[in-house]
């Protein structure tokens, strides 16, 4: 189901309903652009910690903006044995544009060509986008509308209420007291901004928004003031009608998070970034109060890419990584539970992905997430059975299994694989050495290999050396410049941990079978 500005008001209470029912909610956002073409020391590396990594994709946020999100409703089906209905929405978003508010905003030449390749709708982004602010915008609209400190700005732009004003003046010349005319064409908060313009330009007529359009009728001063006055439309309470039109989906952005549902994404780091930038408050400079943030809006997260890439290691499925190849592997005979596994349909209001495949629209990749998100549990809790069909699976139990993956969110391009959100950043404590080898054999390609010997290359050779010591190697982050173009490429690991006051890093570089650092 597609939802513009013009549906979005009316569909609010339905929407609002859909998400304090159901059991979970997925979702999926598509932006103008994903990375600004930052260079020298901002560009992402590999060696960098998640607070850095925050740091440089924080500047991209604040680049670009949402085109769409898309949210999958997912409720278990009352009486029915673990079936699931999805209610999927495809949201196009355009940044509210009223009064002082004009944001500015990128488009990144390589995003816009993949989602034109998928067949992205630019004419409902650009020409029908819901309207969105975060709480630092709205606290600067709301002063200034409540305080009548305002001014027309580019919502519907200054030529086009100057012919507004000359078609109702032109009108006012010839009517007499009592009658009416509308404009018509003209709704959402832009229909407010009419109002509201024709209100304080001129003292003897009245406005009404009906569905047809906004209606302007010629009243005497006195008729004028008495209307002004009555409970039903003072002016106080109908500019925070305006104000409650003009934040668009940042109302049901709130209803979201008082709703408190698991929410589900693939992938979904760059997703919880413009979740907090554009409908709750700026990005902070500091990366832990970024993630207290999060934590607070949504106390269950659940990336399903962290979860498929640990159970990909037990399953004998084919190495993927994309949602709609996990998708398609779960939904295959590779599956040992595809026939037992729980049952999803869609809404009837929803049933275009029926039959229909649409990769890279929103809508459907949340979709694809809230579906993974069952196939992958099920998997997992026949596993602690140790049988299959699991006797009456419920999403609670589904949850249970999960807990070990809740609020990982997955991170790409970094340092760490995956950060925790409700827990406070700091560099992992070292492991037992015994099991070191483990996470650097499993950076390496699937293939049986004998542990690898660890050597430290100094000013007087290379050196074999104790696992016990590999910790201990050097006091400083190694500068990526001593890295040589070929190196770069064979680097398998990047262990790091805090002593005291001390952060120390290895750099451990594959060569056969040894690891050099």
């Amino acid at each position: 189901m597609d939802v513009g500005a013009k549906e979005f008001e009316e569909s609010l209470p339905l929407l609002q309903e859909l998400v304090q029912e159901s059991d979970f909610v997925g979702l999926d956002i598509e932006f103008t652009g994903l990375r600004s073409n930052l260079s020298g020391p901002q560009q992402i590396s590999l060696f960098d910690l998640p607070s850095e990594w925050y740091l440089k994709t924080r500047q991209s946020v604040q680049q670009f903006t949402i085109c769409q999100i898309g949210l999958s409703m997912f409720s278990a089906i009352e009486g029915e044995a673990n079936k699931y209905v999805a209610h999927s929405c495809n949201f196009f978003l355009f940044p509210t544009t009223f009064g002082i508010l004009d944001s500015e905003f990128s488009f990144q030449a390589s995003s816009v060509q993949f989602l034109n390749q998928y067949g992205f709708n630019y004419n409902k982004f650009l020409k029908n986008g819901i309207p969105y602010m975060n709480e630092e915008q709205e606290k600067k609209i709301r002063h200034d509308i409540l305080s009548g400190n305002w001014r027309v700005r580019s919502s519907l732009d200054k030529d086009q209420i100057k012919v507004v004003i000359d078609e109702v003046t032109r009108w006012l010349d010839l009517a007499k007291e009592g009658d009416w005319m509308t404009l018509p064409g003209i709704a959402g908060f832009q229909a407010f901004e009419v109002q509201l313009v024709l209100r304080q330009a001129l003292h003897n007529i009245w406005t009404v928004l009906k569905d047809d359009g906004v209606v302007v009728k010629k009243v005497s001063k006195q008729h004028r003031w008495y209307l002004q006055s009555t409970s039903c439309d003072r002016e106080s309470c109908w500019k925070e009608n305006i104000l409650l039109s003009a934040k668009g989906f940042s109302v049901f952005f709130h209803m979201l998070v008082k709703a408190q549902k698991p929410l589900v994404g693939h992938n979904m780091m760059m997703d919880l970034l413009y979740l907090h930038e554009k409908f709750f408050r700026p990005l902070p400079e500091s990366y832990d109060q970024f993630k207290q943030n999060i934590h607070s809006l949504f106390p269950v997260l659940i990336d399903t890419k962290n979860v498929t890439k640990d159970i990909w290691k037990e399953m004998n499925f084919p190495r993927v990584s994309s949602l709609s190849e996990v998708y398609e592997v779960l939904n295959s005979d590779l599956n040992p539970t595809k026939n037992s596994g729980p049952e999803i349909v869609h809404a009837i209001s929803c049933e275009k992905y029926v039959e229909t495949k649409c990769p890279h629209e929103a809508a459907y990749d949340a979709f694809l997430c809230g579906s993974v998100l069952l196939k992958v549990a099920h998997l997992l809790l026949q596993k602690v059975h140790r049988i299959d069909p699991v006797p009456e699976s419920t999403f609670p139990q589904y949850l249970d299994v999960l807990a070990p993956y809740v609020n990982q969110v997955n991170l790409i391009r970094a340092g760490v694989p995956k950060i925790r959100t409700e827990h406070p950043e700091g560099v992992p404590e070292p492991p037992n050495p015994a099991r070191l080898p483990v996470p650097l054999l499993e950076a390496l390609p699937r293939r049986q290999l004998p542990a690898p010997s660890l050597w430290h290359h100094d000013g007087l050779g290379p050196s074999r050396l104790h696992p016990r010591k590999i910790w201990s190697l050097s006091t400083a982050r190694p500068p990526a410049a001593t890295l040589g173009r070929q190196a770069l490429w064979e680097v398998g690991w990047v262990c790091s941990y805090k002593s005291g006051s001390v952060c120390r890093w290895i750099c451990l570089v594959f060569s056969g079978n040894s690891v050099t650092s």
